[in-house]
């Protein structure tokens, strides 16, 4: 009893570090990747730098639902690794102790996992999401106080466009402004400044540009010539465009909670399209968590290479393995939202084949005699690397050393 327990806490220190390690540097990679076009969409935006972290933040919870299959995973092909490479595997079974008893840690993590992921999936992620999707809209509307785009001609409203040479002090304080304004009984306006500041009114609605040192041509359809006049200061009156309002949530379906998608699918008034779509997400999610269920015994069984090689082809297989069977859950859920094929079969159906090569797999590893599930494979492997090294000049010389 006492072994038992040494060895789960043995094995639970040994998947901690590489699960926790994969997670924290698969959410960077996508973190950063999605950093670099949220930075070029905010610019091009005119919007402040500081949207950028909270959109990232709201992307967080979507990182870690695909994340954390890829961390328990490896997390546990990297224990089992460690323990075949070093002999204690086989010390262990000498003992008595088989794969059903050693899968119990990876299973605790499973679970736990597995939990988490379904909380973030159906419950946090509609959230985050409609506030990612509500920040895109508010840069896009203007919302967020964007600022005027040095060198171009920004339109405010249907009736105003403005040009700025300089902006300073966050946008404060413009210089070489261009103002050009039309009303609808066809008088105009054209201002040139040489400096501007904008103000704030008691009106929302309004703002005040304080123009200085300028001329200002006025014409209408009443007059002979435009008029101009040259001022050291003037105000000048800016109507901001009303802002539409955001969508509620729950506007698409990865928007929605789990039960939210489940109560909208059986309501007779949504239309069928829409049905489906929800009852292919709704299936897609659910996959997905079980799917967890299954990496404990694909780990081990990519984990342990065969006797005297140090081959890492199950570590690179386990990714190939559960990057495919997330594509075809996808495509799986597509084929659903079309309604093509049923849900039920379309994502239930590739699972249950994914279930079946796991538990071959596992079931080779743990109870054939000298069973290896991608013997082949590896085999297959160690002749193509035998072949490239003579191949390469680099590999040729290596073995005419040796």
């Amino acid at each position: 009893m006492r072994l038992a327990s040494l060895t789960d806490r043995y094995l639970a220190r040994l998947i901690t570090m590489p699960l926790v390690g994969t997670l924290v540097v698969a959410a960077m990679l996508l973190v950063l990747d999605k950093m670099l076009r949220l930075f070029d969409f905010v610019a091009s935006e005119g919007g402040p730098v500081s949207v950028v972290w909270k959109m990232l933040a709201n992307m967080i919870p979507e990182y870690l639902s695909l994340g954390i299959p890829i961390g328990l995973m490896l997390g546990i092909l990297l224990a089992f690794r460690r323990l075949a490479l070093s002999s204690e595997l086989d010390v262990l079974r000498a003992l008595g102790v088989g794969y059903g008893r050693l899968l119990k840690v990876p299973y605790m993590f499973a679970i736990a996992l597995a939990a988490l992921n379904l909380a973030i999936v159906g419950f946090v992620q509609p959230y985050a999401r409609y506030a990612y999707e509500g920040l895109r809209f508010e840069l896009r509307s203007g919302a967020l106080g964007a600022s005027i785009k040095v060198g171009e001609f920004t339109r405010l409203g249907s009736r105003m466009t403005l040009r700025v040479e300089q902006s300073r002090d966050s946008g404060r304080d413009l210089s070489g402004i261009f103002v050009m304004t039309e009303t609808r009984d066809g008088k105009s306006l054209a201002v040139t400044a040489e400096r501007g500041t904008f103000m704030a009114t008691d009106d929302p609605d309004v703002i005040i540009l304080r123009l200085s040192n300028g001329t200002l041509v006025h014409d209408a359809p009443g007059f002979r010539t435009p008029r101009v006049l040259s001022f050291v200061g003037h105000d000048l009156p800016i109507d901001l465009p009303k802002m539409e309002a955001f969508r509620q949530r729950g506007g698409r379906d990865l928007e929605m909670t789990m039960p939210e998608l489940v109560m909208t699918a059986r309501d007779p008034e949504t239309p069928q399209q829409t049905r489906n779509e929800l009852r292919a997400n709704f299936h897609f999610r659910l996959v997905e968590v079980a799917t967890m269920f299954l990496l404990p015994l694909l780990a081990v069984a990519l984990a342990i290479p065969p006797k005297r090689s140090t081959s890492s082809l199950g570590v690179f297989l386990s990714i190939v393995m559960l990057v495919t069977q997330h594509k075809i859950n996808e495509y799986g859920e597509a084929l659903g939202a079309l309604g093509r094929v049923d849900p039920l079969i379309s994502l239930w159906v590739p699972f249950l084949g994914f279930a079946g090569l796991t538990w071959w797999m596992y079931y080779t590893i743990a109870f054939v005699p000298g069973g290896q599930p991608i013997g082949a494979l590896e085999r297959w492997a160690a002749k193509a690397g035998k072949a490239l090294k003579r191949w390469w000049p680099f590999g040729r010389r290596l073995e005419a050393a040796a």
